[in-house]
């Protein structure tokens, strides 16, 4: 018997050209809005499972819209998500949380970070393999957004052995290693069992974050001296030679032996040093440790509390000393989760320092090139136009929280393809803590709830004084 057309058949039904998408007419009042999961039972029995794209109102009575099919329900319970196929027609129905539990097990969806927007009672998860990509994490100020990122890093903690390097420049990172005595007994305990190192500036107690000024490249220390290879050539030359003078324990002796030496390269160069104030810098290691050489340690996490120092250079030579040193090592191919917080504070197309710039580039080398090496971003920051786009465009996940800006919605629209428009567009209605994730790293594009935190945030905002009524 040849299956009915879709015209033919009453009720809710769909049909698939090609076995990849799917349209869908059905009654207005059905609720399926964008974003949700259906099942697309054929005559045959055949039952696929699908997702809503979009959703058009077909008249008073009829609303019809696009979906992406995921894969085939198998008798056995399992989604087969490489045997979905055309189908002439199919009644189209809600899928339970059971459904959408085969999608996360049959993509290895085991990160659970909240609940699913489109189906309260399903977690919402996401595949800690596909973290081998770029993220970009955008949300504007008030959005939840740091709080969210703090959530999927306390997950990427236990259930990884993925180092994670944080760039925090709020200190919002810095009680990740404290958890909550409310947190559940099962998280708390594999998350306490990880090595969480905190380096801040100073010299208070805990250890510190430092930079090695030997261990830098000619590049870096010409940037922080300000020096152009040929409208600077003799200074320039001397720092090529610097090597000779920082055989001294006592950073001061350096200028003495630039003074004392016959060469005026050499005199110009201390007098710039003392100029600048580098020595007066607190993030030089001395006899102390790097950063660089805790984080070969590898701990489970290494954050770097880029706030505090006096010296607005010093949070970019700590920054870029770390990044230009896995950068050198990345033919050893050690993996590493790269987390820069307000990213725009380091890679913005705007910072025009020659420092800077020197990061700034060495950013975007990683972003387009670091990943086969095992180097990956993830850049969280309020607006896109704030990064570099030839970071951006090397991104293949992206979380998005509340934005109410057309045009930066329409920026991140172009940019990221695989995100559909209908879930950018609830964008600016999302509450806080509510965030779009779409790429590799989900199952399907999905609008989750964050869950609460296990860990204490750090940086928290400071509240309106209210006056106590008499």
């Amino acid at each position: 018997m040849d299956a009915p057309s879709p015209a033919s058949v009453p009720g809710d039904t769909a049909v698939s050209l090609e076995g990849r998408s799917f349209r869908f007419d059905i009654s207005a009042d059905t609720p399926l809005p964008p974003g949700s999961y259906v099942t697309l039972v054929e005559p045959s029995g055949r039952t696929s499972l699908g997702q809503v794209e979009t959703r058009d109102v077909a008249g008073l009575s009829r609303a019809s819209g696009l979906g992406s099919l995921l894969g085939v329900i198998e008798p056995e319970k399992q989604l087969n998500q490489r045997a979905s196929s055309a189908f002439a027609v199919a009644s189209v129905r809600s899928a339970g949380p059971e459904l959408i539990e085969l999608l996360h097990r049959a993509a290895g969806a085991t990160l659970e970070i909240g609940t699913l927007l489109a189906s309260l009672e399903t977690p919402g998860r996401l595949l800690p393999h596909r973290f081998n990509r770029h993220t970009f994490w955008c949300g504007q100020s008030g959005s939840g957004k740091t709080y969210a990122l703090g959530v999927v890093l306390e997950q990427l903690l236990p259930h990884t052995d993925l180092p994670i390097v944080i760039f925090d420049p709020n200190a919002d990172f810095v009680r990740l290693a404290e958890v909550r005595t409310d947190a559940p007994t099962a998280d708390a305990a594999d998350l306490a069992a990880r090595d969480i190192r905190v380096l801040r500036p100073g010299n208070g107690p805990g250890e510190h974050l430092h930079a090695r000024f030997r261990s830098l490249p000619v590049k870096i220390k010409a940037a922080m001296l300000r020096l152009d290879p040929l409208l600077d050539r003799e200074e320039y030359n001397s720092v090529l030679h610097l090597e000779e003078f920082l055989s001294v324990t006592d950073p001061r002796s350096i200028l003495d032996r630039l003074r004392g030496s016959t060469d005026l390269s050499h005199h110009a160069l201390a007098l710039r040093i003392e100029n600048l104030g580098l020595l007066d810098w607190a993030v030089w290691a001395l006899n102390e440790t790097a950063a660089t050489e805790i984080i070969d340690t590898r701990p489970a996490a290494t954050v770097l509390d880029l706030g505090g120092f006096q010296f607005a250079e010093e949070p970019l030579v700590a920054a870029v000393s770390v990044l230009d040193h896995l950068w050198a090592h990345r033919e050893e191919r050690r993996p590493v989760l790269l987390v820069i917080d307000e990213a725009h504070n380091l890679c913005s197309p705007d910072l025009d320092s020659p420092l800077q710039r020197v990061l700034r580039e060495q950013i975007i080398q990683i972003a387009a090139e670091g990943r086969k090496y095992g180097l990956w971003l993830l850049l969280s920051t309020q607006r896109p136009s704030k990064i570099h786009p030839g970071i951006i465009s090397q991104c293949d996940n992206l979380v998005l929280m509340k934005m109410s800006s057309p045009a930066d919605l329409a920026e991140l629209g172009a940019v990221f393809g695989f995100a559909p428009p209908a879930l950018l567009a609830q964008a600016p209605r999302f509450r806080q803590g509510e965030a779009l994730f779409a790429g590799g790293f989900v199952p399907a594009p999905s609008v989750v709830k964050m869950r609460d935190r296990i860990t204490y945030e750090g940086g928290i905002d400071v509240g309106v004084p209210l006056r106590a009524r008499p």
